[in-house]
């Protein structure tokens, strides 16, 4: 079990950091990992319905990403300015990452959209946040949506012709600053066969927020703090899980934003509760899970939470063992690459 962040590093070539979503969603790869045996499979994503057992749930995570990426100037000076909203604080107001984070302070005025939507600066929160008041210009959530872009990871320089990939295809719930990305290859028709088969999908809601953007900077990596996150799990998908457990079936979480949710919510006397709240919960290796028993997920970036998480359900040198075995075969890696099943 190591605590160290340099123990979560790997070698990655970057022709292999996918740059745009394959089509159809389910033509992607899958690498299949055994985590009690070891043993890997290569196959293709519509397979995992042949991992998918009737009376196991499928929990998928419902955020709708928010079209966040905005960009605008300063009224005073003219200079550029890009906002990444992250949540919304109050009306009209929004948490935001911002840059230039320096030259942004208390009361500077910015315009979008062509002087559509003015606004400005009222607070000043650490690593580059701010919080921003919008001026009252009618539907704010319209605007948004008509002026922002998708709020893409750095690592994805081309640009994305078809907003809609960005979202799965059962994004219901608008909050989220990214896309629960497991999520992106999962087609209705595949959804579809796999409830045909006796397989319950069940829906919670985490948005996805800030620590989606920060890269772990402790070496210690306890020492890393987790911004919280809004999430939601109602009283249909508790019955069908507590269902599945009495009965000895399996929890499958579809991404790492399920496993945080289902993870996060009370157990009470071993059943699941509805519940809804904000949770910081940081899973890394040591970390014993209550809930999820396999995980469909995308391959993640070296030193991230993610990664932990991950080991933390596999066994850390396991883990980085089939991420190389992943880039000798030529896996796609991160928010649009390939998807890997540990069960």
């Amino acid at each position: 079990m190591s605590k160290r962040l340099s123990d979560y590093d790997y070698h990655l070539p970057e022709e292999l950091i996918a740059q745009t979503p394959v089509y159809p969603r389910d033509c992607s790869r899958l690498l299949v990992l055994d985590r009690k045996s070891g043993e890997i499979e290569h196959k293709h994503f519509t397979d995992i319905i042949n991992y998918l057992n009737a009376g196991d749930v499928l929990v998928l995570n419902e955020t709708k990403v928010i079209p966040a990426r905005l960009f605008g100037y300063k009224v005073e000076s003219g200079g550029k300015v890009e906002l990444l909203l992250l949540h919304p604080t109050a009306d009209h107001c929004w948490e935001a990452l911002v840059k230039p984070a320096r030259r942004l302070k208390v009361g500077a005025r910015i315009i979008f959209g062509d002087g559509k939507l003015p606004a400005e600066i009222i607070e000043e929160l650490p690593e580059g946040r701010r919080i921003i008041r919008f001026e009252d210009q009618g539907n704010l959530d319209h605007l948004i949506d008509e002026m922002g872009e998708m709020p893409l990871p750095p690592y994805i320089k081309e640009k994305l012709d078809d907003q809609s990939r960005y979202q799965t295809v059962y994004a219901e719930h608008l909050g989220s600053a990214a896309a629960p990305t497991a999520g992106l290859h999962f087609t209705p028709e595949l959804l579809k066969r796999i409830a045909e088969k006796g397989v319950h999908i069940a829906k919670v809601t985490l948005h996805v927020g800030l620590d989606t953007f920060r890269p772990v900077q402790n070496e210690d990596i306890t020492d890393h703090h987790m911004h919280s996150e809004v999430y939601q799990l109602d009283q249909n998908t508790a019955d069908t899980l507590n269902q599945a457990r009495r009965e000895g079936h399996r929890i499958v979480a579809v991404g790492t934003t399920s496993v945080r949710t289902l993870e996060s919510v009370p157990l009470v006397n071993g059943q699941f509760v509805a519940s809804s709240g904000e949770t910081s919960i940081f899973i890394y290796p040591g970390y014993q899970y209550q809930a999820v028993d396999a995980l469909i997920t995308n391959f993640h970036l070296p030193k991230s939470t993610l990664l932990m998480l991950v080991s933390a359900l596999a066994e850390r040198n396991m883990i980085l063992a089939t991420y190389q075995e992943a880039i000798k075969e030529g896996y796609r890696f991160f928010s649009f690459g390939d998807a890997m099943l540990i069960k």
